[in-house]
């Protein structure tokens, strides 16, 4: 497809983050009744799709895909056939809090440790004091308390629920229980909720432009381990 780029055989929009947040706006407004489930590809969920048909299929039926790795959008550029920029979760994330924070839009948080968790909603409340953040749950549950969760986010309705259980364990969650969970818009976004929070330091945007976040993040990793 013209407007696409195939990566390893999945087509991942050339779109930008204006672009991104404009669909995920119109599909709110638009009070569409099925759920919008939209994927950060990344280069990880990228190779898993190559021999896990189910994760495939998740991604195939997803309502959005953004680039999320700098793999992707290097792939892109090698192959002729550029991707504009990459749309992370975290970047995705935030730009949703400001939109909905303007738009009086709701939110539930599931996912990272409890700690974090209540951080991130406190956090969030204070800085955009027009969004509803209806409930969160932190990520270390068990299996058996899956349904009870869904059916708690159900009954909440929230516009937005963010799940920060980390790729592709967030694709996989929503992918389950897509047709009980009652929202409007479902989106995996890593680790975005320790960076509000402020557990984890995001890479200077020096860092992020020139695509070696990653880097900073191995070096700030091993730093720390010597510390330890």
């Amino acid at each position: 497809m013209e407007n696409c780029s195939q990566i390893m055989g999945i087509p991942v929009p050339k779109i930008t983050m204006e672009d991104t947040v404009h669909i995920i706006d119109q599909v709110i407004t638009e009070k569409k009744a099925e759920l919008f489930h939209v994927v950060t590809l990344n280069p990880e969920i990228t190779m898993s799709c190559q021999h896990d048909p189910l994760l495939r299929s998740i991604i195939d039926e997803a309502g959005h895909l953004t680039a999320d790795g700098a793999g992707i959008v290097m792939v892109s550029r090698l192959k002729g056939n550029p991707l504009p920029e990459r749309v992370t979760g975290c970047d995705l994330l935030i730009n949703l809090l400001e939109i909905g924070n303007r738009n009086n839009w709701s939110f539930y948080f599931l996912g990272a440790n409890e700690m974090t968790s209540k951080k991130a909603a406190e956090v969030i409340s204070m800085t955009y004091p027009n969004i509803s953040v209806l409930g969160r749950q932190q990520g270390f549950f068990d299996q058996r308390d899956e349904v009870q969760i869904a059916e708690e986010i159900a009954t909440l309705s929230p516009d937005v629920l963010v799940v920060a259980l980390g790729a592709p364990k967030a694709e996989f969650w929503i992918h389950k229980f897509k047709n009980k969970l009652n929202v409007r818009v479902a989106i995996g976004v890593g680790g975005s909720l320790d960076i509000i929070a402020g557990t984890v330091k995001r890479a200077p945007v020096i860092w992020q432009r020139l695509n070696v976040e990653w880097l900073y993040r191995l070096i700030i990793n091993l730093l720390d381990g010597e510390d330890n």
